[in-house]
């Protein structure tokens, strides 16, 4: 059984990671795992998978955690805050470390696993956003895989494989459009949370799925692939294709474009990267591209998603550029999320907070974290401004 640990077990990516060591207890063993304050569920999720090491990142639920579980033995080593969460993440016999923490949070327990020496899918677009110039050295320096285990990325890796050396041309990004994807341009000032949440395609978490409605969750992709893949920006490009069967596309040096496809299903990347290089065979739906119909695609409207073109400028500045786009993304969201600004004042917060920052040009990791913190409290600054 391959060991692994897991970050963020409460949310989307956790609990379909748990859906996939359950239906394969011969192939997976879960040695740590860890959730933010959602303390009932982590607490079943504990006493079902019998983790060594848990970690619980509100401090303040520590007690209730430690009361819910007690009745598990053996009991796991129980630790609380931060620094709890980055031991288990570098904890133990653990293989593999999946980063299902949203946002920036996941940057440092991400971090403390690669000098562990575990191999990481990555679940957790954010840590090479904000802090790939630092990551991904360390990927090299510790001698670790880094696998995908989102949808596209994890296409773009799939399609990658036995491509040799210098073959790879172009990255074609696909899009779903979110929840607005059909909705006209001047009706956006008016659309709601419940709206916005409405995604036609994905079950995902809220963040992600606010992401998806303004499209920064493919700008943010576009640096995650610059990293992952190595191809400067003028290469990776972003088409909407409404169906969301075709997951992302690259295109060779001889023209040759080769696509992975499969149903909406955030299983499936999450098990190729835990079973990669293998093929685990499963009792999931299957493609029936007659019952899909068309496979239809058009280009991005940029007025209409203006996160897109932020997160390409942030991209090409480089340095610690991304990291404000990132920080301030999360913010804005989560304003929005609590009613405090509109969602067409996202991407009017963000762009302002990069106008503000002082670039800094080959920032270290501490830079980053001070860029980061630097960007919230300029985020939260500038609503008055709006």
């Amino acid at each position: 059984m391959k060991p692994i640990t897991l970050l963020g077990s409460t949310g989307s990516i956790g609990t379909q990671t748990l859906d996939i060591v359950n239906q394969y207890p011969e192939r997976f063993r879960v040695v740590g795992m860890t959730a933010g304050g959602n303390v009932e569920l982590f607490a079943q999720q504990i006493l079902q998978f019998k983790p060594e090491i848990v970690a619980i990142a509100n401090p303040d639920k520590y007690i209730e955690l430690k009361t819910a579980i007690s009745s598990l033995e053996p009991q796991p080593i129980i630790l609380a805050g931060t620094d709890g969460v980055e031991k288990v993440a570098g904890y133990g016999d653990s293989e593999t470390v999946v980063t299902g923490i949203v946002g920036c949070a996941g940057l440092l327990p991400t971090i403390a696993a690669i000098k562990a020496k575990k191999d990481i899918a990555l679940a957790n677009k954010e840590t090479l956003i904000a802090a790939g110039s630092v990551v991904m050295p360390l990927i090299q320096e510790y001698g670790v895989k880094i696998l995908p285990a989102d949808s596209e990325h994890s296409a773009i890796f799939q399609c990658l494989q036995g491509l040799p050396e210098g073959g790879l041309r172009r990255i074609i990004l696909t899009a779903s459009g979110g929840a607005f994807r059909d909705l006209p341009t001047e009706k956006l000032a008016s659309v709601t949370i419940a709206d916005a949440l409405k995604h036609p395609n994905w079950s995902m978490g809220r963040k992600i799925t606010i992401d998806s409605a303004t499209l920064m969750n493919k700008g943010l992709e576009v640096i995650e692939a610059h990293y992952l893949f190595g191809l400067d920006y003028d290469h990776i490009e972003i088409v909407i294709h409404p169906q969301s069967i075709i997951h992302s596309l690259i295109e060779l040096e001889d023209t040759s474009v080769l696509a992975q496809l499969g149903l909406p299903d955030m299983r499936l990347p999450l098990l190729y990267a835990l079973s990669y290089p293998d093929r685990l065979s499963t009792d999931w739906t299957r493609l029936d591209l007659v019952k899909s119909g068309d496979l239809t695609f058009r280009s991005p409207d940029h007025l209409k998603y203006p996160c897109m073109q932020l997160a390409y400028a942030a991209g090409r500045a480089g340095g610690s550029m991304p990291a404000v786009l990132n920080a301030a993304n999360e913010q804005a969201v989560d304003l929005f999320l609590n009613e405090k600004i509109t969602f067409l004042q996202i991407p009017q917060l963000i762009e302002k907070t990069c106008e503000r920052h002082n670039h800094i040009a080959a920032p270290t990791l501490e830079d980053i974290l001070e860029v980061d913190a630097w960007a919230r409290r300029t985020t939260l600054e500038l609503v008055p401004s709006l």
